[in-house]
């Protein structure tokens, strides 16, 4: 049974004319008789009476249109869902970030694509490492990730630098230099500094470390945590200072000041995705985080 025969049917079912119906259809009116014939052939019950100026359903031709309406009205359906599907207005999508991101990036892309967007299925992850974020890339936890570019590809994602940010200076608000609008680096030698994991774990660490040892000094001694937030938190209760990218500010704990660097290291935001994910929802998705940087 081809759909053409269903819609010739529907059609023909509604005109209750030959000649109207295969105008509709834009076939001749034999072809058109064909395929009522061939259908009642396969059904093996007669759709229509005709008569020289009009035809009728029978009953099962009546019973017969309701089911052939309810089938093309599925396809009609699944054809607009593939057609969405395919312009990457509908689908799942799973974003994660870096703590940073999470705190002034996630907002953001949450609202810009539900705005644009709103048939999608949108998935957000926050507070995570990059590593992580590579792994979740690979195994398909992740489709788009906000993430700090390490040298994390081999190939298989791609990564696209989206903004540097400036490090800044967290401190207990008890800090004798809390209260500076700017301070250099190495004024920060001696201190006990709250950094993220070391390893491979985080790529914010060395990162740090580098810093500090460009102004001369190593930070000793280090207290680890993985959490960004958690980090500031650990600041704000003494344990030690810490260096952080400046969108951290929008955290805004109590307890801690952020104060300037004179001569700020950066660190670049990245967005990756799998490099043969041709997705549309994940292009979309991607083009739209992508623009709110």
């Amino acid at each position: 049974m081809e759909l053409r025969h269903l819609r010739s049917f529907v059609v023909l079912a509604e005109e209750r004319h030959f000649g109207r119906a295969a105008g509709r259809l834009h076939i001749a009116q034999p072809a058109l008789s064909q395929q009522v014939k061939q259908l009642e052939r396969e059904l093996g019950v007669p759709l229509f009476t005709r008569t020289t100026r009009r035809v009728e359903l029978t009953e099962a031709g009546a019973r017969f249109a309701e089911h052939a309406r309810t089938v093309l009205g599925d396809v009609a359906r699944a054809e607009d869902d593939m057609a969405l599907l395919a312009s990457g207005a509908v689908g799942r999508v799973s974003i994660g970030f870096i703590g940073t991101a999470t705190y002034d990036v996630l907002p953001r892309v949450a609202r810009e694509v539900r705005a644009s967007v709103p048939g999608l299925d949108l998935e957000l992850r926050g507070e995570l490492l990059s590593p992580r974020l590579v792994d979740g890339l690979r195994d398909r936890t992740f489709d788009v990730a906000l993430l700090r570019p390490d040298p994390l590809n081999s190939g298989d994602l791609a990564i696209r630098t989206l903004r540097s940010e400036r490090l800044v200076a967290v401190l207990p608000s008890s800090h004798p230099l809390a209260g500076r609008r700017r301070i250099s680096l190495s004024a920060l030698a001696g201190e006990a500094f709250v950094m993220h994991p070391s390893g491979h774990r985080s790529s914010m660490h060395e990162r740090v470390r580098a810093a500090c040892e460009a102004a001369g000094f190593s930070p000793d001694p280090v207290v680890e945590v993985s959490e960004t937030a958690t980090l500031v938190v650990f600041v704000a209760a003494g344990l030690g200072v810490a260096l952080v990218p400046e969108p951290v500010r929008s955290l805004g704990l109590a307890g801690v000041s952020y104060v300037a660097l004179t001569d700020p290291p950066t660190i670049d935001l990245a967005l990756a995705t799998r490099a043969a994910d041709d997705a549309p929802a994940v292009r979309r998705v991607a083009e739209l985080v992508a623009a709110c940087l």
